[in-house]
Parts: structure tokens; sequence; C-alpha cells
């Protein structure tokens, strides 16, 4: 088990180590500089101490290794060139935590949602509210969350006053852009945890439960729910990271102060290393995720050996 465990933590290294070095080589090669828009108002020796300043006159090779042995020595990820005098790792630091409340509360909602509607389809096969559910769940995968943000706004906010237009101060604030970036995911968990639930219903061992007389609550709560969870945790790592990346949208949506805003920001900006720096995080975040989705397979289900 320990091997196992190092094996994909070494996996999960190289992982992010390659995501890391395209990313760069990738900002790079993009036309322009962090300093374009202020070439017109510097003197040419004003810019190029700028750009010696961030080490941007080196070769390009020279400038990848000591980004590379800055994060792995100290954890340093760069200094940003927008924001005078900042860091990336504390910009991160500020703005992380409301991209992931935001991501957990919005899988929360994904996961109450989609793993009800799924059983319920499930219990319901080839009835009027299997149907309707899976009706709505392909409607709800094939409507971007951006999409579906315009519709709550319009709903909830302007038709309906029940909710603010933005911001990140209380409940109310949380509740609709929350809803907007789950729907997609309830949808995707609900046919999940649907199928999931009907392999299940079909083994003999349920069979054998109903016949001792078990209501049906008890087969389902008991003994059907673990084998039905199995393919919802399998989608839960990546799912994780898509709610996080979806979340960019959605911030600047409803102006929250969360990292997918900064992002956006330096990505216009031409802000390298806090591009970078988040590129890092996001990768990081989703090996973790995956790592953790492995373990908890062992967990629901011990039949599942961790391949060396």
């Amino acid at each position: 088990m320990v091997r196992s465990i190092l094996h994909r933590l070494l996996w999960a290294a190289l992982t992010v180590w390659a995501v890391a070095t395209a990313s760069f080589f990738l900002v790079r090669a993009a036309p322009g500089d962090p300093f374009l828009t202020e070439i017109r108002s510097l003197r040419p020796e004003v810019r190029e101490a700028r750009m010696r300043e961030y080490g941007l006159d080196r070769p390009l090779a020279e400038q990848y290794g000591r980004w590379l042995w800055g994060i792995a020595s100290r954890g340093d990820l760069g200094p940003s060139m927008k924001y005078r005098g900042k860091t990336v790792g504390g910009i991160i630091a500020q703005t992380l935590p409301a991209s992931l409340a935001l991501g957990s509360i919005a899988m929360v909602f994904a996961l109450v949602l989609g793993l009800s509607t799924g059983i319920l389809a499930a219990l319901h096969q080839g009835r009027l509210l299997d149907n309707l559910l899976m009706a709505a769940a392909v409607l709800g995968i094939s409507l971007p969350s951006f999409v579906i943000a315009m519709l709550l706004i319009v709903l909830f906010v302007f038709a309906v006053p029940l909710f603010p237009l933005a911001g990140w101060d209380g409940y109310r604030q949380v509740v609709l852009p929350a809803f907007a970036l789950s729907l997609p995911f309830v949808a995707r968990i609900s046919r999940l945890a649907r199928a999931g639930m009907l392999d299940v219903l079909s083994e003999d061992w349920i069979l054998t439960a109903r016949a001792k007389g078990l209501r049906e609550s008890q087969v389902v709560v008991r003994h059907a729910l673990r084998g039905a969870l199995l393919p919802v945790v399998s989608y839960l790592g990546p799912a994780f990271a898509m709610i996080l990346t979806g979340s960019l949208v959605i911030e600047k949506i409803f102006f929250i102060p969360g990292l997918g805003k900064i992002f956006i920001q330096a990505a216009l900006n031409r802000d390298y290393y806090v591009v970078l720096g988040t590129v890092v995080v996001f990768s990081s975040l989703l090996c973790l995720f995956n790592f953790l989705v492995d373990l908890s397979y062992a967990i629901l289900d011990p039949r599942v050996r961790q391949s060396p």
C-alpha cells in the first residue's frame, strides 16, 4: 500500500512538472510582453530596466530553470509584474480561499441534488419521473455554466429579486453563483448515480436482501447505496478540477474576488508568473483530488486493489 501511494505521488509530481513546463513555454511563445501597454509611456532605457528586474532579458532556458528552481527549493512562484511589490504566492493566498469555498459549496449542491435525483430515477426506471429527471440531466449537461448563470440572474435577481447580483459578503450572495456552477455537475452525477444504482439493484445479493423481507429503503441505504457511489466517486477527482476551472467565468460574472478573476486579468495583462502560478496550483489540486479518489475507492469497495 505504501509503495502504491509513493508511486502515485511520484506520478502526480511528474504530471505537475509537465503541465508547468508546457505552460511556461506556451505563455512565453505568445506575442508581446507584460509591458506592452506601457511601451509608449516608458522610455526605452526604463523598459529595459524593467525587463532586467524580472529577468526577462535572460535566455529563455535560463528563465525557465530559475523559475522552476524557485518553486522546487523555496516554493516561490515568482513576482507579479502588474501588482508591484506583490508575489504570486501572496496573491494566490488572498484569492484562492474564495475560489475553494465557491467550488466546495457548488460540489455539495452537485452531490446532494445529483445523488438524490439519480437514485430516484433508478428506483422509478422507465416511468415518468425517470424520463423527466434524465431529460433535465441532458439539458443541464448541454447548457454551459455561464448561460445558466445569466438565466438565474434574470429569474432571481431581476424578475423575482430574491438574491443580490454580486458580492461575497453573506450566504445570500453565495447561493446563485454556487448553484449556477453546480448544475452541469448535478446532471452528470445524476446520470452516473442512476447507472450505478441500476447495476447494483440487479445483483443477486440485493434480491436476497429483498427476499429476507427488508424494506426498500433499507435495501437502498444499507446495501445498494455504496455500490451506486462507485461511478460517482471516480468522477469526483476531475469534477473538482472542472468546478475550480469553471469558477473562472462564474467569478467574473458575479464579481467574486477569487483566483479566477485574477487569472483572467493576468492572462489579459500578460502577467506571466501569475498565470503560471495559477496553472501550477490548479494542476496540483487536480492531482490531489484524483489521489484522494483512488484512496476512497479502496474504502468503498474492498475488492478494488491499487496497482503498484
